[in-house]
């Protein structure tokens, strides 16, 4: 795995996340879809709150490469981190995630 495929995959799963939230149809919905469902939310209120989760869950993914990076904290500890593979093959030696997490998280490549 590539480091872009690594952070393309951290995106992926987050807008895998936000979809299953909002997801009132399949039978395999989450918690958090029945709940949002409670709401009984109008289109225009399911709209706002789709977009507030969304951005929280920006914030986190994002934090927690940026994390694995060196470039933000975890916790109290700011440190890089090299990411390897099940294969034992370098994905990241630290300094490598922020940019491409940028792209994936805030320009939405």
């Amino acid at each position: 795995m590539t480091t872009e495929e690594f952070v393309k995959n951290f995106y992926q799963e987050k807008q895998n996340i936000l979809s299953s939230c909002f997801d009132h149809q399949s039978e395999h919905r989450t918690l958090v879809s029945a709940k949002i469902e409670g709401l009984n939310l109008d289109k225009i209120q399911n709209e706002k709150l789709k977009n507030i989760v969304s951005d929280l869950m920006t914030d986190a993914f994002y934090t927690v490469l940026l994390g694995l990076d060196g470039s933000a904290a975890i916790g109290d500890s700011q440190e890089r981190f090299k990411i390897y593979d099940e294969n034992n093959h370098l994905i990241s030696e630290g300094g490598d995630l922020e940019g491409l997490a940028y792209e994936y998280f805030h320009e939405n490549k």
